[in-house]
């Protein structure tokens, strides 16, 4: 991993400056002036870089680019910032830079499923919180960098309080979490590239197979779980274990689409919304998803 001292930022250089002004201040201007000072010297002792990065970091991003090194300034979680790091993994290899792309690919792989383990429930993230990751360049790569931290980033104004939830949380709402994360993770890292159906049916029987799986193990998971919301998910959830079945065992494009129908709307997040209340869990179904179910 490729750790390189951090460049002190503007601010800093302005504090620096402030301190030699002191003397040539008027004793109205002197606090002030410390102050300043102060503030500067603290955001540039802060400063690291973002291949040195921990889980459970807060940080505002900033700082300049030191060759492939990138500098952020890390804040308690109490102060406002723009993102935390809530997940961290190593990418296999050893040799060549696989490239942008395949790195980009397994950083969109791993990071959702290292976010859960931190953050576990997506709805109850705030609002513009968005995964972000840093990766390996290039130039990182030739010195060992394998590091991606993953992370959730603020798309406007400032995060508060830290996202990490995961001690919190109960065991059966972690149950539920699990099983229902999986789920839609089997869904979506599945999705095949090709538009329909009828271009890729072995990819889409695929996908559906391993939304079937996902869904089997949830449906045994809220067996465990008390709460007559939680048995009627319980319900709509097998069902649509079987309609994915289906789709995996569909013939022809014909037969998987038949299928298909019931077993996608089986899977709508806003089912889950009252068995979530009974959970204690967030309630508001996020944009995104709401949008995708909407049609």
């Amino acid at each position: 991993m490729t750790v390189r001292a951090p460049r002190r930022s503007l601010r800093g250089i302005s504090a620096v400056a402030a301190l030699l002004a002191i003397g040539a201040a008027g004793c109205s201007d002197v606090s002030d002036a410390v102050d300043s000072a102060k503030d500067g010297a603290k955001k540039v002792a802060r400063q690291r870089s973002v291949f040195s990065l921990d889980t459970g970091d807060c940080y505002n991003p900033g700082g300049k680019a030191e060759g492939t090194a990138y500098t952020v300034e890390i804040v308690p979680c109490t102060e406002p910032h723009v993102g935390q790091v809530v997940g961290e993994f190593t990418i296999d290899g050893g040799g060549k830079y696989p490239g942008d792309g395949k790195v980009s690919a397994a950083a969109d792989t791993r990071c959702p499923v290292e976010a859960q383990k931190y953050a576990p429930d997506t709805w109850a993230l705030p609002k513009g919180a968005e995964l972000f990751y840093y990766t390996p360049t290039k130039e990182s790569w030739a010195t060992g960098d394998r590091a991606v931290s993953c992370t959730y980033t603020a798309q406007k104004g400032t995060l508060s309080g830290t996202l990490d939830t995961v001690k919190s949380l109960r065991p059966e709402q972690l149950t539920y979490l699990k099983g229902s994360n999986a789920v839609y993770e089997a869904l979506w890292a599945n999705q095949p590239e090709a538009d329909t159906v009828e271009a890729d049916l072995a990819g889409y029987k695929a996908q559906a197979k391993a939304v079937a799986s996902a869904l089997d193990a949830h449906v045994e998971g809220l067996d465990g779980i008390e709460g007559a919301e939680v048995g009627r998910l319980r319900s709509t959830l097998a069902k649509a274990a079987g309609d994915w079945e289906k789709a995996a065992n569909a013939a022809d494009a014909d037969a998987f689409y038949l299928a298909y129908d019931p077993a996608f709307t089986g899977i709508d997040p806003a089912e889950s919304v009252a068995a979530r209340k009974e959970l204690g869990l967030a309630t508001t179904v996020p944009a995104d998803e709401a949008e995708v179910w909407a049609g």
